[in-house]
């Protein structure tokens, strides 16, 4: 941590504004916030720079592209971590839920094995031997229609730092797939089946959802509750699935398919996260309702990087743009998502606040980062 640190004549973006100012950073929190573009001595220039809370990311596969850069290639756990960990640190990302599949899709499928626990446990004592760079938790993706989810479920328990459960069922017909054709162009894109594979891949899928989905579902709920993460649904499409999924308690809604769900979603107090990438491509790759569409309809409050980690500060300073207010853009990235998983330590410009900053600018419309700070000590 930095001892003492002055960000001077920036643009700071405070909860709900902007206005020139500094922020004093002192044993790694937020220890002063003043007005005006006046430097102090010994202080960096931002040169009138936007300075705003760090981006935190709750769903990103980035973790998960390190560990397995090419199909087949188990890369050396410890250097993805910290590759992964560096990368973020790079895109302005202070803190991560980071993304781990629970539940193997079938005990006889070996594209599907059971991975999480293990690679839990490398990243936590990384973290534990100060090794990272970044804040990390754990995003457990249970997916319901398998036959391990629960005893993989149980390996977790409360020290594991689970912030996020989320309950995924890609079964297809529904949801992120239910236009089939495109899960078949995925699936025979990345596994190279042919027409008789694909059929006999969805007839495997949907035995599975009809034995295990209720159940796993019920149990992925019980596990949430367990270690005291939130539990966030996904991929819904109509307002009956939101409606059991404000049943189960959830308050967060990871990329809903439709403006039926997410017009449902705001309906039931549940906050709608989109994928920074849908935004940027002006599209869902799924063929599913775009961010941008929700975000005019005022639906959208959480943006994720989803799959592409510097799409986060990008697609929020697209949404400043859109909405014509740059706090608000940039908040989906900062104070939202905090909230959303009830880290109250971070995500807004106050004193007492951890000192997660970023400073950058914008050049053609794309932010450009000048510095990333992590509890005071720059990382990028």
């Amino acid at each position: 941590m930095t001892d003492e640190l002055i960000l001077a004549n920036a643009t700071l973006v405070l909860p709900g504004e902007i206005r020139a100012g500094s922020v004093k950073i002192a044993g790694g929190e937020i220890a002063d916030i003043a007005g005006g573009a006046s430097v102090p001595a010994g202080a960096v220039d931002c040169g009138g720079d936007y300075v705003c809370p760090g981006l935190v990311e709750l769903h990103t596969d980035n973790l998960e592209r390190h560990i397995q850069p090419r199909p087949k290639v188990d890369w050396p756990h410890a250097s993805a971590i910290m590759a992964h960990d560096a990368e973020l640190a790079g895109t302005g990302i202070t803190t991560v839920f980071d993304a781990m599949r629970v539940g193997s899709i079938s005990r006889r499928d070996s594209r599907y094995g059971a991975y999480a626990r293990g690679l839990a446990s490398e990243l936590l004592e990384l973290r534990a031997s100060d090794a990272l760079k970044i804040s990390h938790f754990l995003h457990l993706r249970a997916e319901v229609c398998t036959d391990t989810l629960v005893e993989e479920l149980n390996a977790f328990g409360e020290t594991d730092r689970v912030g996020l459960v989320s309950l995924m069922d890609h079964t297809p017909g529904q949801r992120q797939f239910r236009d089939i054709s495109k899960l078949e162009q995925y699936v025979k894109g990345k596994h190279g089946f042919d027409d008789a594979a694909f059929k006999a891949h969805v007839a495997h899928l949907l035995e599975l959802q009809e034995t295990y989905g209720a159940l796993h579902e019920a149990e992925a709920v019980k596990a949430a509750n367990r270690f005291g993460a939130v539990l966030a649904s996904h991929d819904d499409t109509t307002a009956e699935q939101v409606a059991v999924s404000a049943g189960h308690g959830i308050r967060l809604a990871e990329f809903p398919t439709t403006v039926e769900a997410a017009q449902a979603c705001n309906a039931h107090g549940i906050k709608v996260m989109m994928g920074a990438p849908n935004l940027i491509r002006g599209g869902s790759h799924s063929g599913n309702v775009a961010a941008h569409e929700l975000a005019e309809l005022e639906l959208l409050d959480i943006v994720s990087s989803d799959y592409v980690p510097a799409a986060l500060l990008m697609a929020a300073v697209k949404l400043g743009e859109l909405w014509g207010d740059m706090a608000r853009g940039l908040g989906t990235v900062t104070h939202a998502p905090a909230d959303a998983v009830e880290l109250s330590d971070r995500g807004r410009l106050q004193i007492g606040k951890r000192a997660d900053l970023i400073r950058f600018g914008i050049t053609a419309g794309t932010p450009a980062l000048r510095g990333v700070w992590s509890r005071g000590a720059r990382v990028a």
